[in-house]
């Protein structure tokens, strides 16, 4: 029986680096070569301001091109030069620190998702090892083969931006274990860097479920997906590009829940601050601070599900409209769509959304026919009174996600 890729075994040190902390002493490595990347981009940011206000241009348009010349960029080049040599020395040190295999924290699984949400595509572009390679788990570990007694029917869970598998239990209730107790799957929960493109994180999932149906001990019947905000773009994006295989020809349910399908209008707000930053050209360095959010977040501008989506725009904060590619849903496949919102009332129009997604994008809804997914209202769920988060526990979203599911 072919066996599921094994993901490299994490490194971590015996003790505790202090009592509470939940990082171990193996992962200083990459939060060090974190901050030295930090330290150097900050240094780039000081530096074009230094460069933009010796030159004195006009208050608005463009900043001057180059660097500061003579003593001024030697200073700047020596700060950069002693920072690498210090990052050097520090990696070379804690990469000799002793392997810890004792178990992991949820604490220090939810700061390293959160640092791959926000900086996800350049820890994996870099090597550091806080990137999050993906893989399946279940309960925290890593799957290394499917249980001998698994079920044909499968359910895999997606969970969102900068969150981790182990967040899809809140208050006592995991989606993913209730509904295999209640309708019989076998539940399978996804662990992945959510700072990559969603394309990029799609690909490699559809890849992954090839693997995941070759090893499994029984011939799958039924498959079934569960995303959670950022995880539902991530499963339909694996869809697109998995038509025709073996998966595809099984899955039977995809159930999106406060997913951003047209977009997050919080991604939008961070752009609409560059380009204010950019209007001048002495505050235009400081735009690169903000430029520092990661591609997975860039792409819940509009809800990017395609490379063609943002592999048009070189520089992928400038995407200014929303001219992504129609990616329609998954063929033969029952689509379920969850949205929140805060309000007390169920009137559409009068929906403020959850927070983080507006009810129309959760719901597919666009002023555009060949962007709107066109899901019937059978197929659909608001829930009132309710956070982006919510949705993860919320007893009206399992009824709803057993009776589809059945």
């Amino acid at each position: 029986m072919p066996h599921l890729p094994t993901p490299p075994a994490p490194g971590l040190p015996p003790p505790a680096l202090r009592p509470g902390l939940p990082l171990r002493a193996a992962d200083l490595r990459g939060l060090a070569r974190l901050a030295v990347d930090g330290v150097l981009g900050v240094t780039d940011v000081v530096e074009a301001m230094h460069h933009t206000i010796a030159r004195r241009p006009a208050p608005l348009g463009k900043a001057p091109s180059g660097r500061p010349g003579g003593i001024t960029g030697f200073v700047y080049r020596a700060v950069r030069g002693g920072t690498r040599v210090v990052g050097t020395g520090l990696d070379t040190l804690l990469g000799a620190l002793p392997l810890d295999r004792t178990a992991t924290t949820p604490q220090r699984e939810a700061l390293i998702a959160a640092l791959n949400g926000v900086f996800g595509d350049h820890l994996a572009d870099s090597g550091n090892p806080l990137a999050i390679p993906m893989q399946w788990r279940v309960g925290g570990q890593p799957l290394q083969q499917p249980p001998a007694d698994a079920s044909d029917r499968v359910l895999l869970l997606v969970h969102g931006l900068a969150m981790n598998d182990l967040q899809w239990q809140r208050h006592g209730h995991d989606h993913g274990t209730a509904l295999a107790q209640a309708l019989g799957h076998t539940p399978v929960w996804l662990h992945y860097n959510t700072g990559r493109h969603i394309s990029q994180n799609g690909r490699e999932l559809a890849d992954q479920l090839d693997a995941l149906l070759a090893a499994w001990p029984v011939p799958v019947r039924e498959l079934a997906i569960v995303g959670h905000s950022m995880g539902g773009l991530v499963a339909r994006s694996a869809c697109h590009v998995g038509e025709g295989r073996p998966w595809r020809r099984v899955l039977r349910h995809l159930a999106c829940l406060g997913s951003p399908h047209h977009g997050a209008p919080l991604e939008r707000s961070g752009r609409l601050a560059d380009l204010a930053l950019g209007l001048s050209p002495y505050a235009a360095p400081l735009a690169r601070l903000g430029m520092a959010r990661s591609a997975g977040i860039t792409d819940l501008r509009f809800g990017n599900l395609q490379d063609a989506d943002w592999q048009q725009h070189p520089h992928r904060h400038r995407q200014h409209h929303d001219d992504r590619h129609p990616t329609p849903l998954p063929k033969g496949v029952n689509v379920w769509l969850v949205a929140a919102t805060r309000s007390a009332h169920t009137d559409l129009a009068r929906l403020r959304g959850d927070g983080l997604v507006p009810v129309a994008s959760a719901l597919g809804e666009h002023t555009d026919p060949a962007r709107s997914l066109g899901v019937p209202a059978s197929h659909r769920l608001v829930v009132p009174r309710a956070g982006h988060f919510d949705l993860l526990d919320h007893p009206e979203v399992f009824a709803h996600l057993r009776d589809w599911l059945r």
